[in-house]
């Protein structure tokens, strides 16, 4: 995802809708996302479907990069020969 141009990506929500078509296509081409206003203040940010995987992917990955250092943390750890024979146990279930 590409960083937005405050000139650019902020627009008002009554120009927003009024123009909405055109911001979509504007989000497709340019790779940046939207941010919309509302009395001056963010109300909402339009991203393109990729951009949107892509943070969905991310948090994933971090969520579960996060989880794995807290178990290690933790002590929930397993040697290699334990973690041997919990997969086998687990490949004759």
């Amino acid at each position: 995802m590409k960083a937005f141009s405050i000139s650019n990506d902020i627009v008002p929500i009554a120009e927003f809708k009024t123009g909405i078509s055109k911001w979509f296509k504007s989000i497709q081409k340019a790779g940046h996302p939207l941010i919309i206003t509302q009395n001056g203040r963010p109300a909402g940010v339009l991203l393109s479907p990729s951009d949107y995987d892509e943070l969905v992917y991310k948090k994933a990955f971090f969520d579960s990069v996060s989880k794995g250092i807290s178990d290690a943390k933790s002590g929930k750890v397993y040697s290699t020969d334990e973690l041997k024979a919990e997969l086998s146990e687990r490949r004759r279930m």
